[in-house]
């Protein structure tokens, strides 16, 4: 039976593991494995299943890295209906040992830490779950195109939500040669990502690559973007090797052709977990209303000095985040994108919660009842 605590006598971080005989244990280590987990997995070490950490998904299987080596096993016991709750990459899981039928099977995955999902594209609303037990979210923006702020502040909030701490990498900076207009560059983002670090890196030159390669060291990280971002560049530069696919971007749009296809989790050799995704043509919220809070904190500051608890910062007497636009403290541009988020948010939350829709189409009756109320007394009309 596999002892669910596993053992590293080369790390002090890993020293209180429970010691094992196996030295082929010490594997997962690499991919994230902790006390917290082993003490998750005990049950299903009990059972006789393998931990391992599923760094692919494809087809209804998964490649998983077990004590015993990578693994194929298929996923047919946790495929519930609920999308939200399929196995992904990152996922810890249980696994069967080896000479337990063909194919082997994922029996159970444990509870996620964090869990980075969007929307998808259809028309039924359905999440999905790109990534699983993040600690970094590392949002690729290039700068090869002209920045898209509105497209960083999507992915901040999905990242905020998910429980991960984002970073954004401004990618390609060797684009940028001059100092000054890269500083510009990277104040812009910075005034969109509160708490934010913004990181330029050029795979061609190198700059900023130590302080990345030091962050992703410290857990697991994903890489986000749109495709031709250079995701997939910095993957390998941060392996050593071309692990992923490259291939050149158009010059117009710097969309990349035919580049990563499916999430893939990779050790690193410095240390650290990374998770290379594809290019996302949609970045769409789920369940963010907390991670665009997190984005737009300074409008959510602003709104406590509002006159009204509920001031929908419109016309309202005493709106402290108008008078901030007023004076040019916040731009309109932020409480517009902010607004347009939290809409989003709503409408999709209100398509998955029989409730919800109830409580708006009140509110929305309430708010016209009002603004007819408001007009009949304007126009003298008094009932």
């Amino acid at each position: 039976m596999f002892h669910a605590s596993l053992h590293s006598s080369s790390s002090s971080s890993s020293s209180s593991f429970a010691s094992s005989a196996d030295a082929d244990q010490h594997a997962l280590v690499a991919y994230g494995w902790d006390d917290d987990w082993a003490a998750a997995f005990a049950p299903y070490a009990a059972q006789g299943l393998l931990p391992g950490r599923v760094v692919r998904v494809d087809r209804g299987q998964c490649d998983v890295m077990t004590p015993e080596g990578l693994v194929r096993a298929d996923t047919a016991f946790v495929t519930p209906h609920d999308p939200m709750r399929v196995i992904c990459t990152g996922d810890w899981a249980a696994v069967d040992p080896d000479g337990i039928g063909d194919p082997r099977y994922v029996r159970a995955y444990l509870p996620r830490r964090t869990a980075f999902a969007r929307s998808t594209s259809s028309k039924r609303s359905e999440g999905q779950i790109l990534a699983a037990n993040v600690d970094h979210a590392i949002i690729v923006v290039s700068l090869a195109v002209e920045l898209d702020l509105g497209r960083i502040e999507r992915f901040l909030a999905l990242a905020w939500e998910s429980g991960a701490q984002p970073l954004v990498v401004l990618s390609k900076a060797d684009l940028v040669p001059d100092p000054v207009g890269l500083s510009y560059l990277v104040e812009d983002v910075e005034t969109v990502a509160p708490g934010v670090q913004v990181l330029p890196v050029s795979s061609h030159t190198g700059d900023g690559l130590d302080t990345l390669q030091a962050i992703a060291a410290g857990g697991t990280a994903v890489l986000l973007g749109v495709s031709g971002a250079g995701k997939s560049t910095l993957a390998n530069t941060l392996l050593g090797l071309d692990a992923m696919e490259v291939q050149a971007t158009r010059d117009a749009d710097g969309k990349g052709r035919h580049t990563t296809t499916t999430r893939n989790l990779l050790a690193l050799p410095g240390g650290g977990v990374l998770i290379d995704t594809p290019g996302l043509r949609g970045v769409g919220l789920w369940d963010a209303e907390a991670g665009v809070g997190q984005v737009f904190s300074e409008i959510d500051d602003l709104a406590a000095s509002c006159r009204f608890p509920d001031c929908a910062h419109e016309a309202e007497p005493g709106c402290a985040v108008t008078a901030a636009i007023a004076d040019g403290t916040l731009p309109e541009r932020r409480l517009d994108s902010y607004r347009k988020l939290l809409r989003e948010n709503q409408r999709l939350a209100a398509k998955t919660d029989a409730r919800m829709r109830h409580e708006m189409r009140k509110v929305y009756k309430q708010r016209g009842m009002e603004g007819r109320a408001a007009m009949d007394i304007k126009q003298g009309r008094f009932r």
